[in-house]
């Protein structure tokens, strides 16, 4: 296989992949998004979306099984990373979420696990009873264990 998946498999062939469980992984995640001051971040969808903050969501599907290797059978945990900045004009808040999005591209690059993670979708706006926000998400893929 080629690409980032490619280097993924021969790392599990190879026996020198470090793992995450699944139980702990979410909020291993959110741990490594925080950026106190900046944004807040959860570890599970919050019962109501706030401005300047990081969501770490499962994704569709949420767990594969991995069966490429004789050894063992480990799963890969889906995610979506969702930033929500508010919407009060087109150029400050595309300007912060692209600086959003590039701080959480560093701080998942900085990360200790095994993890594939795709483009950023293009923001949208997403209107609340309270205000409007600005939107946009990530999906990533972490090899994790059964635990």
């Amino acid at each position: 296989m080629q690409g980032a998946f490619g280097s993924l498999y021969g790392s599990i062939i190879n026996g020198w992949v470090m793992t995450t469980a699944i139980t702990t992984l979410r909020t291993t995640l959110a741990t490594t998004l925080a950026n106190p001051g900046v944004w807040s971040t959860f570890a599970y969808p919050s019962s109501a979306p706030i401005a300047n903050s990081v969501t770490v969501l499962p994704d569709d599907p949420y767990l594969v099984p991995n069966n490429q290797t004789r050894s063992s059978i480990l799963p890969f945990a889906r995610f979506k990373i969702m930033i929500l900045v508010p919407l009060l004009d087109n150029q400050g808040n595309l300007n912060t979420i692209e600086t959003f999005m590039v701080a959480v591209y560093a701080k998942l690059a900085s990360a200790s696990y095994q993890m594939n993670i795709t483009g950023f979708s293009a923001p949208s706006t997403m209107s609340l009873a309270t205000m409007d926000l600005l939107s946009t998400d990530c999906s990533i893929e972490v090899l994790s264990e059964w635990s």
